[in-house]
């Protein structure tokens, strides 16, 4: 016979996180600690070793986003215990966010699951064994409005080539050098890269070789 599994829960709303615990507690889930807001999560953590934690996504002071960060932040601190957010909404930028590190032990699913015991009972056995559980209609939300996108990826393979090392510093002459091309030919991939990429083209106050490398740094810093 396995052990139960522990969990703590961290919820603002009384009523929610009352009725969550009882659900639980029905199931045979051990809820060690009941929360109204992430700041004493970590103590709970260190306290109690639940095998998962069960987040609201928005929580005091300003009822925007701190669930999410509190996961982020467990997942880099208590890689054992699981994470489960639950949400009213299905925002993709959360689960980018949540999900950016890894999807190890990690779930976000919609308040609306919890009269599904069944289906929150397994995703909390999952992130609790180092898996994942993604809501449907987040998974939905995120192939609607899909992550940004590259600049870099209306360029070519040579044009990117010329873009790098116009990062590097080098000059038409020192990428023709690199790439064993003409200079004319250079000067075509650095006009089509001009034209390509989202700088102005006619702002005789901006430098776009700089605007070009710019955005190619960005990019690869992910920003």
């Amino acid at each position: 016979m396995t052990d139960p599994l522990t969990v703590v829960l961290v919820d603002d709303s009384a009523l929610f996180r009352s009725g969550l615990a009882a659900l639980l507690r029905a199931a045979g889930i051990v809820v060690a600690a009941e929360l109204d807001s992430a700041a004493g999560v970590a103590d709970a953590v260190t306290t109690h070793r639940p095998d998962a934690v069960v987040l609201d996504a928005r929580m005091p002071p300003t009822h925007t986003d701190e669930g999410i960060r509190a996961a982020v932040e467990l997942r880099r601190t208590a890689a054992g215990v699981g994470v489960l957010v639950l949400s009213t909404y299905a925002d993709g930028d959360w689960a980018r966010t949540l999900f950016g590190a890894g999807a190890a032990g990690t779930g976000y699913l919609l308040k609306d699951r919890v009269d599904d015991t069944a289906a929150l009972i397994d995703a909390l056995r999952r992130v609790a064994s180092g898996g994942s559980a993604v809501d449907p209609e987040i998974v939905a939300h995120l192939l609607q409005h899909p992550a940004r996108r590259s600049p870099l990826g209306v360029l070519s393979e040579r044009e990117t080539q010329v873009l790098q090392l116009m990062a590097e510093g080098r000059s038409n002459a020192g990428i023709a050098a690199a790439l064993y091309l003409s200079a004319r030919t250079v000067e075509a991939y650095v006009a089509s890269v001009f034209t390509k990429l989202p700088i102005p083209g006619d702002d005789r106050t901006t430098n776009r070789r700089v605007l070009a490398v710019l955005t190619y740094l960005q990019d690869r810093a992910g920003g």
